[in-house]
């Protein structure tokens, strides 16, 4: 019989292999603009993510990033009808600054259509997010 110490720990275990798998997919997705959600990383010579001609065929599409604690993330993008949000570790709506980092963590940026008009079913737009030390 098991103790709830070992349910624990392969509950933990399960959790973290469900985590790399939705990464490795997001990476891969990350090569493509039409497939979200996608795993994105700074170069190391430069602050900001440039997404050009990115595609959202669904309500929303989701960028994963991990920044370090203290760094601070801005997003803009082209497109006035989108709202920009981060909602993992904690929600956090771009459109009051930019997120100051609490700690190295899986953040996921939400970019979902807001306008006043029927979405088009494959929206295109220009994003840019900004991590900073």
């Amino acid at each position: 019989m098991d103790s709830a110490k070992e349910r624990l720990e392969r509950q933990k275990n399960a959790e973290a292999v469900k985590e790399n798998v939705e990464n490795y997919h997001a990476q891969l997705a990350a090569e493509r603009s039409n497939v979200c959600p996608k795993l994105i990383q700074r170069e190391v010579d430069s602050d900001v993510i440039e997404r050009s001609q990115e595609v959202m065929s669904g309500d929303y599409c989701d960028y994963f990033l991990y920044p370090n604690a203290g760094q601070s993330i801005s997003v803009t993008t082209d497109n006035s009808d989108l709202k920009i949000l981060l909602v993992v570790p904690t929600m956090h709506d771009f459109a009051n600054g930019d997120y100051k980092v609490k700690s190295y963590d899986k953040h996921v940026i939400r970019l979902s259509y807001n306008g006043f008009t029927y979405r088009p079913e494959n929206l295109t737009y220009d994003v840019d997010i900004t991590v900073k030390d």
